[in-house]
Order: structure tokens, then sequence, then C-alpha cells
């Protein structure tokens, strides 16, 4: 027992450098002797052989030309102004106008009809609500540098400012995402039913703070589609908020966090790079050879889901769920505690390892749903935790709209600029 504590204590002093996102600093083992889990290709840093290679191109009608075309002779001096001359060369240089803001006065007038009398009054834009307003333009741009580019209420103010000549609030910024928001709503809701009906859909979540109080984003995704809501729960509650039915047609991929195992589908696949994860951190803390053995297992069955030929893959899916079945075969007692636990939840989800395997568009890993959340901690590196559940609502709908133009190449300012525009009933 003195044996066993001793080397407890040894594994939990060594460092804080976790690397599975569900395992704190505190309870990681082997800390100091973690290495880095990407293989070594041995290729040089930068743009490999093959890679096409990009530049910037003429335009072929340019908006302004200068022509330079001497007047004297540099040698002896002879006038050159009525000497015919011929072309040289050209270069062109790409400059941004000086950007200002511009007033539009919107006037309206009455006539009386000479017939009948009737007072008719020109109608204006039913978007003028107020004397004077901020345009739709000004509305994308706000959000297109908060949401998309992460940039803080003071720094949006202070730029407006410098390059537009432009002053505006703090407060009027937060009133223009809350606004953007109600326009938005429409997209964000039908993004929510597509996933509800997709077939594939990955799943996580990130920590964060709302008013200074602990709070979640959850992010639902596909490879068209991204939905992101902000919570103060973490757990199953807030699945069932947005997903009472759960996705019955789907074949749905997470992490091991109990919440989303929970998670009513027609299958679950578990993803498969945290497992690698915490196999590497068994083998390096413990020496394990069957960690090892494992480890090696699952980068096999990844390589059989890039193999073309169907039927020699079959045959090496059945090899691979056989051997499965036999490193679970283990006696638990031989391993550490965390070595149990880890066996425990694989024997628990058996059904949910190799799901990608029998499916073509099923991912080994949930890093989709892992770059869908990250914005988040983006945000949250840029402009510090959210001040109010109304801002982390704003940032996760209109997110939500970006990222799922982003994944169907579209222009994201001009899908913002269309948000602005649209009035919603």
């Amino acid at each position: 027992m003195i044996s066993e504590l001793r080397e407890e204590i040894r594994q939990l002093k060594n460092g804080r450098n976790s690397k599975t996102s569900h395992t704190p600093p505190s309870q990681d083992f082997g800390r100091s002797n973690l290495k880095n889990s990407r293989v070594i290709t041995g290729r040089k840093t930068g743009g490999q052989t093959g890679h096409k290679g990009s530049t910037l191109d003429f335009k072929k009608d340019p908006d302004e030309t200068i022509s330079y075309i001497p007047n004297y002779c540099h040698d002896c001096g002879f006038d050159l102004k009525d000497v015919d001359y011929s072309f040289h060369e050209r270069k062109q240089e790409v400059v941004i106008p000086t950007v200002s803001v511009k007033y539009i006065e919107h006037q309206s007038f009455s006539v009386s009809c000479v017939n009948c009398g009737c007072q008719n009054i020109g109608e204006l834009p039913v978007n003028l609500t107020a004397p004077i307003q901020y345009g739709t333009s000004v509305s994308a741009v706000i959000t297109y540098l908060s949401v998309y580019q992460y940039i803080p209420y003071n720094r949006i103010k202070k730029l407006m400012n410098d390059l537009f000549q432009l002053p505006i609030s703090e407060g009027t910024i937060k009133n223009v995402l809350t606004k953007m928001t109600k326009h938005a709503l429409p997209m964000y809701e039908e993004i929510q039913q597509r996933i509800a009906q997709s077939n594939i859909v990955g799943a996580d979540e990130t920590g964060t703070k709302i008013n200074g109080k602990k709070a979640w984003f959850h992010v639902w995704q596909n490879s068209t589609l991204t939905f992101i809501v902000s919570s103060m729960n973490r757990g199953y509650a807030t699945v069932e908020t947005w997903f009472e039915k759960g996705f019955d047609n789907a074949i749905y991929v997470s992490d091991c966090w109990s919440a989303q195992l929970k998670v009513p589908a027609q299958k679950h696949q578990l993803c498969l790079a945290h497992l690698l994860r915490e196999l590497k951190n068994f083998e390096d803390s413990f020496n394990c050879k069957w960690s090892l053995k494992l480890k090696l297992l699952f980068q096999k069955a990844i390589e059989i889901k890039k193999e073309p030929n169907r039927l020699e893959t079959k045959m090496s899916i059945i090899t691979i769920e056989s051997e499965f079945d036999e490193l679970l075969n283990i006696d638990l007692d031989s391993l550490h505690k965390k070595q149990k636990a880890f066996v425990k939840r694989l024997l628990k989800n058996r059904d949910s390892v190799f799901v990608f395997l029998y499916h073509e568009h099923v991912p080994f890993d949930n890093n989709g749903s892992e770059r869908a959340i990250r914005n988040v901690k983006v945000k949250n590196k840029i402009s510090g935790s959210f001040r109010s559940q109304q801002g982390a609502y704003n940032f996760s709908v209109l997110r939500s709209v970006i990222d799922t133009t982003i994944k169907n190449s579209r222009d994201v300012f001009s899908a913002i600029n269309l948000v602005a525009k649209f009035r919603p009933e």
C-alpha cells in the first residue's frame, strides 16, 4: 500500500499539462512526461513540393491609370514633349481609398389630388423608425467586427471613429447586435430544425463566464450546419431544451461526457481522438503494453476507414472487432484505477466505438465539433467573458449563422448584410 501511495504521489506531483478536455490538470497523471501526440513526418516546415501557390494578379481594367512620360532627355536635356513615345512597362498598386460615412436624407412630400381632394403623402422606407438612425451597412460592419472578428466593443467604437469618423457608443453597439439577433432568428431556427433532421450530428460543449458566473456554450453541427447555444447548465437539461426529441435519425458523435451519451440517437460514435490521447497518457505514465496495443488497434481502424477496397475492408473490420473484444477481456485488478475506469467506459459503450467503420460519412473523431465551439474560446481570449446572458445569446445566434455561411462557401459579410436588411414579421 505504501508503494502504491508513493507511486500515486509521484504521478500527481509531475507538473501541470492536461491534454484531454475532460481531465483537469489536478487529476492528470505523468504530466511532466507528456509528449506531443503528433507523428513526426520528416517534412520541412512551410509550403510542400507540389503545393499550388497564389499571388496578386493584375486587374484587367484598373480604376485609375497614371502615365509617366519623360519630358526631356536625362542625358543631354533635349525637349521630348513633341517626340513620339512607346509603352515600356506597367505596375499596379492596390490602395484603400479614404473612407467616410454618407448621410442620406429621406424626404416625404404630400400632394393633393385635383380630382377628389385626397391628400397623398409619399411613403418613407419602413426601416426608418427614428428621425436619424444608423443604416443597415453600419449594423453589418459592427456585427462582422464583433462576432466574426471577435473585437471588443471599446475597440469597435474606436475603429468606427478612426476609420469612418463615425462616433458611436458601446451601448449602441450592444443594441445593434441585439437587433441583428432578432433579424437572424428565422435563420437560426431553420438551422436548428435541419440539425434535428440530420443523419450525422456532432456535439460538444465548452465553459465560459457570463456576468461572472460559470456558464457553457453547446454546439451541434455537421458538414454544412452549425448550431450554437449558450446555457447556465452543462448537462442533459440543455439538450432537452433545444432538442427535446433527441436525434432518432442520426448517428451522434461526441466525447464520453455522460450528458452526451444520454442523448437519444439512432447510434452513438465515441471520439477516437479523445480515447487515443488517454491511451497515450497511460502509455507514458505506466509504460503499459495493453494501452499501446489498444492504441495501435484504434490507429489501424482509422487507416481501414481510408481503404478503397471494400471487400478487404470488411474482413479487416471483423478482425478489428475481434481483437478489440480480446483486449477488453483483461484483468481489471492489474490496472491503475484510471485505466479501470477507462476499460469500464469502453465496455459500457462497446457498440459506439467502431460505428464509423460501417458508415461512410461518419467521422472517427469529434474534431468538427471542437472546431465549431473553439470560436467561443477565441472570443473570450480577445474580448473577455460575456457581461450578460443577452450578449452570450446574441453571439450564439449570429455565430451560428456565420459559421453555417462559411461551411457553405458563402461570403460572410454579404450574408451579414442580408441579415441586416431582413425584416422579421
